[in-house]
């Protein structure tokens, strides 16, 4: 039986729709990336998902459970982080972690050991006195996600879990994720940073409230089988860019950090040739080569597809 399994669901708040039909399922310890921009319904989706909104229509079934007729023993079956921090900053560690306990109901030799867990998770052991708002974000975060399994829920949600974090505490928030998933923990997160999405086992890509794209990462990737991407670096980047666009073997362009990305139409397409081209029209190129495409290709191309198709 899926962990997670979701059939037509949809949201509105009057004429807006803010979720459009989604169908998707999440299999035990899997890690499933939902990507979006902002305002595509990522949020929207995870509070249905979690009990803490009625979808409009459609259903979801977490745990078994139907989160429309049965929200409340959705919550109890479930972990949540919030794109915020789900901790009271005013609170100690300690205190943050016995307010949890007892919402969780957790008592005794069991609450003491689950303590202690998230304590070392964490790496907060000895700074029990601590106040939250004084911790740095990776070890806050930590605390936040050991807070939202605290009570050993098989599956949980995680809603821009890293957002502001610095890159080697994104890297250990990971690396408990993974350990979570090998121990059978379903994890739905969603995420802005696409070098995380690679750590997931599938990523689905909504847009405009609609699920544009489903896949593993190196599922998705195959949507450039047959258009290569070359990668092009110039002095000049936005006016290679232009020169590129006007190209008519090239597709279409997009600036990707200091380089450009270019799809071109065919595998046939020369890149000598390009080269060439950009050099009578003036563009000093550095370096000039088929790159292997990044989930940030896949999503910008996706987005782009699904809105031409609105």
């Amino acid at each position: 039986m899926s962990a997670i399994d979701v059939r037509g669901l949809t949201r509105r708040f009057g004429s807006f729709v803010a979720v459009n039909d989604l169908s998707f399922s999440v299999q035990p310890g899997e890690v499933f990336g939902f990507l979006g921009a902002n305002g595509a319904g990522k949020s929207t989706t995870i509070r249905m998902l979690c009990g803490l909104l009625r979808p409009t229509s459609g259903t979801a079934h977490v745990g078994g459970l139907d989160v429309g007729k049965d929200p409340e023993g959705v919550k109890r079956r479930i972990g949540y982080m919030s794109q915020k921090f789900s901790l009271y900053e005013l609170l100690t560690v300690d205190q943050n972690i016995r307010f949890w306990g007892g919402i969780y109901g957790l008592g005794g030799e069991r609450f003491e050991a689950r303590r202690r867990f998230v304590l070392a998770m964490a790496g907060l052991e000895g700074r029990e006195k601590m106040l939250t708002k004084q911790l740095p974000g990776g070890w806050r975060q930590r605390l936040a996600l050991g807070c939202a399994i605290l009570h050993e829920p098989n599956i949980i949600f995680l809603d821009e879990p890293t957002g502001g974090v610095d890159p080697l505490s994104r890297r250990r928030f990971w690396d408990l994720i993974g350990e979570l998933a090998r121990g059978g923990v379903t994890v739905m997160v969603t995420t802005h940073y696409m070098d995380e999405a690679e750590h997931c086992h599938r990523i689905a890509i909504i847009q405009a409230g609609k699920l544009a794209a489903l896949g593993t990462a190196a599922e998705l990737k195959q949507t450039f089988a047959d258009r290569p991407i070359v990668e092009v670096h110039a002095a000049e980047p936005v006016a290679a860019m232009a020169a590129l666009d006007r190209l008519p073997q090239v597709e279409k362009t997009s600036i990707f950090g200091t380089a450009v990305h270019a799809v071109l139409r065919s595998p046939d397409v020369s890149v000598p040739a390009l080269s060439d081209a950009l050099t009578r029209e003036g563009i000093g190129v550095r370096a000039i080569a088929r790159v292997t495409p990044s989930l940030e290709d896949v999503f910008l191309d996706v987005v782009e597809r699904a809105g031409d198709a609105a």
